[in-house]
């Protein structure tokens, strides 16, 4: 007798061992707490809403799928800690993540470095992608593309002269940059170029800015500042145009600045990343986001969705080709690169051999009400399909 339960315990431990070896995790990296948790969460929900619409013909191939979502805090030093743990762990196949650039740069060297597949929902840097990692790849615009489609309408609508602003972070001054450059291309003058990490009084940053008078204030960088900023220049009698980039677009955006962003010439920013109503095949997935969490997608919860929903495909594809073992993770990242067309909720879907998309999306939207909860209603005043430059 005790031999038979010795063999059974040995037969129940080896069963749960192969269990375990066939476990894989998709990760997310994104701040789940702190000012940019709404944004960082709507990453992770759309993610584990993918894995859980999308993972049927893996757990027909014997797989088990799980989610492993991490917390970057939106500060980079975090973001490389937990890509450290991502990559001691065998079973974590792919990353969805992140939403600042100034955390995936440094993080992304972790990822090459163990060939960890990486698939950005919102990251627009061009390092990103420009240091020609194999393993890292984004389904979103980039900002070289992003500054200079913003600085195209504000010559559009008569701006001739733009103070801009940054927020000193990596994403912030690189797209201040691009539309520095854009605008002086488009005849628009510079009235100043500046960098702050002012976050509650902006007097000392505005003060010379309304005594430039320009047609339009642009800030590079993120909704907490950019909304606080445009909302200080309207009560101090600021009337021209209040224009920002993808960091912008956040629900947090209207509590911040209130009415005050409806005022003067209005505020407007550029975005890589759309409303969920803004693509086609976003319906149900909007639909069945509310239902699993509650609340309607955030920015680049979509985007999130189809970054897990590429993995899991390449995942299989990798699997079957290795004769449905457990693939590699290098076999993963060559699978992603060699998808063509795959069919996302927000667009087809193929990657160049930098890892950008093949042809991106980029939108100006228009701030149409004080209200968080109509953000998603926001008017969508140009939308552009641009290839990325060579």
């Amino acid at each position: 007798m005790r031999t038979t339960a010795f063999t059974a315990l040995c037969l129940l431990l080896a069963a749960g061992c192969g269990r375990e070896g066939r476990t894989i995790r998709i990760a997310t990296q994104s701040p789940l707490s702190g000012a940019q948790a709404v944004i960082g969460n709507g990453i992770r929900n759309g993610a584990d809403l993918a894995l859980q619409q999308n993972s049927g013909p893996l757990a027909r191939m014997g797989f088990t799928v799980k989610l492993a979502p991490f917390d970057d805090l939106g500060d980079p030093d975090t973001g490389v800690a937990n890509a450290v743990a991502m990559v001691a762990d065998p079973s974590v196949l792919g990353v969805v993540g992140h939403y600042n650039s100034g955390v995936q740069i440094p993080s992304a060297e972790e990822y090459h470095a163990a060939h960890l597949c990486n698939l950005s929902p919102a990251n627009t840097n061009p390092k990103v992608t420009d240091r020609g990692f194999p393993e890292i790849n984004r389904i979103v615009g980039r900002d070289d593309v992003l500054g200079a489609v913003a600085a195209q309408f504000a010559s559009s609508r008569g701006v001739r002269s733009a103070y801009v602003l940054h927020d000193l972070s990596a994403y912030g001054e690189g797209i201040a940059g691009y539309f520095r450059n854009e605008a002086a291309t488009q005849g628009v003058k510079l009235a100043g170029f500046k960098g702050t990490d002012e976050t509650t009084d902006f007097g000392a940053v505005l003060s010379p800015i309304l005594a430039a008078r320009p047609d339009c204030i642009f800030f590079g960088g993120y909704f907490d500042q950019a909304a606080l900023l445009f909302r200080q220049a309207r009560q101090r009698g600021y009337t021209g145009m209040c224009l920002s980039d993808g960091g912008f677009d956040s629900p947090e955006a209207a509590r911040i600045g209130t009415a005050a962003l409806l005022q003067g010439a209005g505020t407007f920013f550029s975005a890589v990343s759309g409303p969920a109503a803004a693509y086609p095949g976003a319906g149900a997935f909007s639909t069945d986001y509310r239902a699993r969490f509650g609340e309607d997608p955030q920015p680049y919860s979509a985007q999130a969705y189809d970054c897990a929903a590429v993995l899991l495909q390449a995942v299989e594809n990798a699997s079957r080709n290795a004769g449905g073992r457990m693939p590699t993770r290098e076999e993963v990242g060559k699978a992603v690169r060699a998808l063509q067309n795959f069919h996302g909720i927000t667009g087809s879907i193929a990657f160049n051999r930098r890892g950008d998309l093949v042809m991106a999306k980029y939108f100006i939207i228009q701030v149409t009400s004080a209200d968080p909860g109509k953000w998603a209603a926001n008017r969508i005043d140009q939308t552009f399909d641009i290839a990325p430059p060579n």
